[in-house]
Order: C-alpha cells, then structure tokens, then sequence
C-alpha cells in the first residue's frame, strides 16, 4: 500500500460520512471534539471534513501546533542569542517569521544576525562542523515528535566532541497540556482525536488519565481525510456505547508503548522542567525539556545570558483562545484584516500548523464557516 491513495478514496469517506450522520441522530446532542494536533487541523480545513459532519459536531482545535504556543520571551531570548558576536543561529522554517516582542527572527536575519533555516537539528550540527571558528546554536523546538532528533543530535555531537554547538531547548509536552485545558470548566469537551505524530513516540498509554479521570474518550488518528473520519466515527461509537477508552486508529505507525528507542535517546538528553510558559495556557508544571547537566556543554542557555521575560501578546490578538479551543480564528478581530500570513500579528497565523492559517488558507470559503458568522452577527 502506497498509504496515500487508499485513505483519499470518495466512495469511503462518503460511506463514513453516512454512518456518522446515523450515529449523531441517535445521541441526540451537539457535540464538542477536539482535535488535539495542528496537523489534523490542516487535513481538516483542507479535505473539506467539516463540511460533511453534521451540523451538531463541532471540532474544536487544539494546542497542538508547537510553534503556535511559543511565547514571545523566548523567541525574544533566541533573537538575543543571535546578536551576540560570532554566533550562527540555525532553526526550522515556521519560527522564521513568529514575532517577538519588537521583531521576528527573519527581520534580524534581515539586519545583521547570521540565522539559517535548516530542516532538521543535524543541518545544524554540519553547519558547526563546516565552522568551527564560530558558535552555532539550534533553537529546538516542538512537542515529542521532533524532541528524539534533538536528542540523537547532542548525542552526536558529544561522540565527536564538537565543542561550537549548542542548543536553545524549548521542546514541550502534549500530556501536561491536555490535563490543562480538561480542567477548564468554560471548555466542555466530548472526545479528543489524539495526535499521531506524538503518539509514534509515546505510544497511546499515556493517555490512560482523560478516561480514568475526566471520562472522555480519545482516539489516535493518522493525518488522511478517510483516518480523521474513521476517528470520527470511533469516538461517536464510544459515546453510544457509553464507553471511555483509549482507541488508536492509526495501527500502521502507532504502538501502544511508543517508539522505545526514541524514547530512551529523550530521557538520556532531556529532564522535565518545573515550568514551562506557553502561550495562551500560561505556565505549566512539568510541560517541558531541559538538557540534562551531564550535557551541558550543549545548552545554550548555560552558554548565553538571555532576557528571560514574559513578555505580553499584542492586546488585539487571541491566539491564546484560540489554542485554548475557546475562540476560533474567525472570532478574532483582526483575522484576516490586520493579522494576515504576509503580515501576522500572532503565531496561530504564521505557523504550518496553526488554525488561523488552516482556516486564512482553507476555510474562509465554507459553508459551515459562513454560517458561523452569521449566526455570531446575528446576536
């Protein structure tokens, strides 16, 4: 199987479609699902699955976009470190244009830092190969899913012994972030449609917690517009059967125990940090990484003196709601008017995997959208 074709084929989504339908007139209720993972988000916007659902399932979306719920200190701290003299400061394309407090990581580029976007950590470990007369730091980001070739890299940079790289860790944590949003009362949710991309590294255990203590089903999706229906359908069997389980739809790639060798490279590079500030979330105990002291030779926050500040949103952005599942991107007032992907006030806008960019690039078109404002107008 080419894993492509076969999760795209009409015929079946239609087919899903039609049992959802069934299912939702037998519950009875509107219907609130979070899809935790940005990623889903897009798939969602873009194969049009919204528009299929019936009317009393809502999707909610997620915190699950990594460059979305950085705040503006640390991209603040990475601009910083970027201005200190013979430094190269390497990071993925998405965080480019995220804007900090008074720029964005490209305008400092485009003054006078030398920044590179690499598509992984180990570019970054060439480009210190390739100069060892200058300091090169990767700024890591990114939830379980890129945290093991962080980890992978620091370890090959320590059996080499390079000695000018260093990384700017600010990899976070889907479970503690979770457990945040399921104790907020203004948000009642049904079910989750859990990350896939995550859930290749650690597995569908520990998601154990949403149905032993909040009694929510969650099932694991893969990223195809038939895997997202399927999801779909499962956790509205769940529901009629009043059942509360962990589900993994996505049985091609997840296991229940997650991706042990990855595993095992995070926990020998990483330790979890008291704290961690998130956008929109606020500060969350043990959401995130931190390198271990054995390998801090390799932290760039060792190496550097940072600002190290909170650093409040631009008050006419509600990126934070909107990661929350409180607001969707078309509530926010300045979606598509003075916050666009050319010119972005927030980071929902500018990453690959925010909402207000699925919704800017896929849904400002759509039927269930329109009815939205409508509505929202109307009263």
């Amino acid at each position: 199987m080419k894993y492509v074709d076969e999760f795209r084929v009409p015929e079946k989504a239609l087919a899903l479609s039609n049992q959802i339908t069934k299912l939702c007139h037998q519950l009875k209720k509107p219907l609130k699902i979070m899809e935790v993972c940005g990623g889903h988000t897009h798939s969602i916007f873009r194969y049009g699955i919204e528009e299929i659902l019936p009317h009393n399932v809502e999707l909610i979306h997620g915190p699950g976009c990594p460059v979305c719920v950085m705040p503006k200190g640390k991209l603040d701290d990475a601009i910083a470190i970027s201005q200190n003299h013979n430094v190269i400061l390497a990071t993925f394309g998405d965080a480019m244009r995220v804007p900090g407090s008074h720029t964005s990581l490209l305008q400092a580029k485009a003054t006078s830092a030398d920044i590179r976007m690499v598509y992984s950590p180990l570019d970054s470990l060439q480009i210190a190969r390739e100069n060892p007369d200058k300091e090169i730091v990767f700024f890591a980001l990114g939830f379980e899913t890129t945290a093991p070739s962080t980890a992978l890299t620091i370890l090959q940079a320590a059996a080499e012994n390079i000695t000018n790289f260093s990384m700017f860790s600010n990899h976070v944590l889907v479970i503690p972030a979770l457990q945040t949003l399921l104790q907020n009362p203004d948000l009642p949710l049904d079910g989750f449609i859990g990350p896939g991309h995550v859930s290749m590294v650690i597995g569908t255990e520990p998601y154990k917690f949403i149905c032993q203590k909040y009694h929510k089903p969650i099932v694991v999706s893969g990223f195809e517009p038939l895997d997202i229906l399927q999801s779909i359908w499962m956790l509205l069997q769940q529901l009629i059967e009043n059942r509360c389980e962990v589900e993994n739809q996505y049985t091609r790639l997840v296991e229940p125990g997650g991706n042990t060798v990855a595993l095992q490279a995070i926990n020998q590079v990483f330790t979890v940090r008291e704290n961690f500030d998130w956008r929109g979330l606020g500060e969350i105990p043990n959401s995130g990484l931190k390198i271990r002291p054995e390998y801090a030779q390799f932290d760039a926050e060792l190496k550097f003196t940072l600002p190290n500040l909170k650093v409040a949103d631009h008050k006419a952005c509600q990126c934070g709601e909107i990661l929350k599942g409180v607001l969707k991107p078309w509530q926010c007032q300045v979606f598509a008017t003075a916050c666009t992907p050319e010119t972005p006030i927030g980071t929902c806008m500018v990453s690959s995997e925010g909402a207000c960019a699925a919704y800017y690039k896929y849904g400002r078109h759509s039927t269930t959208s329109k009815k939205a404002q409508e509505l929202a107008s109307s009263k």
